[in-house]
């Protein structure tokens, strides 16, 4: 592994297959998620989204983006985290996390909140967020449809 860095226009062919052989998202949340990455490419003046991309040479590992919670004070979302499944298990994912926490801290932010769901499929999800520090903050039932709740996630990185 390289590192991690900023998106490129060279990974977004690549992102967009890790996405989609990660199995978990369906084709409207993938399009969601080339929306975003289409954004920061397109406008690199906006900051409402930072990308930034694991990889060996050119072969992209794995993403996060996140970006600052609208309406308020210090708060982060992290909007997608995903890596290639045939690395699932050897500590890309946590190097992502941890990035994405360092890079919120760099610019001020306190909260970072994950949103996913509840679903099995989502068990090592959940487990991951526990994993790295994260707490349960709120479940919502039925939010994605019914027998599909919103599990919400946060690690608080500093005091208020």
């Amino acid at each position: 592994m390289n590192g991690i860095d900023e998106l490129r226009r060279s990974d977004r062919g690549q992102l967009h297959r890790v996405l989609a052989d990660t199995g978990f998202f369906s084709d409207d949340e993938i399009a969601i998620a080339l929306e975003l990455i289409d954004v920061v490419l397109d406008r690199p003046e906006q900051k409402d989204y930072l990308i930034r991309v694991c990889r060996d040479g050119d072969a992209v590992l794995g993403y996060y983006c996140v970006g600052p919670t609208p309406a308020t004070e210090s708060t982060y979302d992290l909007y997608w985290i995903a890596v290639a499944p045939s690395l699932h298990g050897k500590g890309i994912g946590s190097a992502l996390i941890a990035h994405a926490e360092q890079l919120i801290c760099s610019r001020g932010g306190r909260l970072v909140v994950a949103e996913t769901s509840s679903r099995a499929q989502y068990d090592k999800t959940r487990r991951f967020y526990r994993a790295s520090g994260y707490t349960e903050l709120a479940q919502i039932k039925g939010y994605y449809r019914p027998g599909d709740d919103l599990v919400v996630f946060g690690k608080y990185l500093s005091q208020q």
